[in-house]
């Protein structure tokens, strides 16, 4: 079994467990769009796709765990780094390299790393292209413009 693989099972034990269970397709259907989108961006860019798609599978794991997002990249970074570890799959370098673009996610604003900034880009377009009837949040609005010039969809 791959490290993804291994990864998107612990994923989908959480999801399946949340307590909104409204909420589980969306939660699927998020996680597995920025992780694809992850793994897109990474590859055009030149980073590590496979830990793209682990990142972009771990995000948000705090929120969907506890049911808030409140500091959910922070408090996320280390929920991941502890399944992460327990896997005892991954390099602590690896490790490094995916919670930091966890915890850096939320912050549209800001450019972290080349790595943080693929996870951040993941999210806002699964968050803008997922339902395109949908305003795009004010936080997001350059990002989104700058990629749709990158992919050339603009």
């Amino acid at each position: 079994m791959s490290r993804l693989e291994m990864v998107r099972e612990k994923v989908n034990e959480v999801i399946l467990n949340m307590e909104k269970q409204s909420k589980i397709p969306s939660a699927f259907a998020h996680l597995y769009g920025v992780s694809l989108a992850a793994t897109m961006i990474a590859k055009k860019r030149g980073e590590d796709v496979e830990l793209a798609s682990i990142a972009g599978m771990l995000h948000d794991i705090q929120a969907y765990k506890s049911g808030s997002y409140n500091d959910h990249a922070h408090i996320g970074a280390s929920v991941a780094k502890e399944l992460l570890v327990e896997l005892n799959q991954f390099s602590t370098e690896e490790i490094e390299k995916i919670c930091s673009a966890i915890f850096n996610h939320d912050d549209k604003e800001l450019i972290h790393s080349s790595f943080d900034e693929v996870l951040k880009d993941a999210d806002v377009i699964h968050h803008t292209l997922n339902d395109t009837s949908k305003d795009i949040k004010e936080k997001e609005k350059e990002r989104y413009q700058n990629l749709m010039k990158e992919f050339e969809l603009d």
